[in-house]
């Protein structure tokens, strides 16, 4: 399966960047999601992990 896929993946000009760009778009995503991880404020973290509980209590 993978011969085929290979065979023709080499004959498009150009194709060896692809893999790069996945990439810096995969590291890049999981480096600002990083760092808005460490700067998010603690409020609103408290705040959104209580939406859950806060539901429940409304329904009852």
């Amino acid at each position: 399966m993978l011969k085929f896929i290979k065979g023709n993946l080499e004959s498009i000009d150009g194709v060896q960047v692809y893999p790069i760009i996945s990439l810096l778009i995969f590291f890049i995503f999981f480096v600002l999601l990083f760092w808005w991880v460490l700067t998010a404020r603690k409020t609103y973290i408290n705040e959104v992990s209580n939406l859950p509980l806060d539901a429940n209590q409304n329904e009852e």
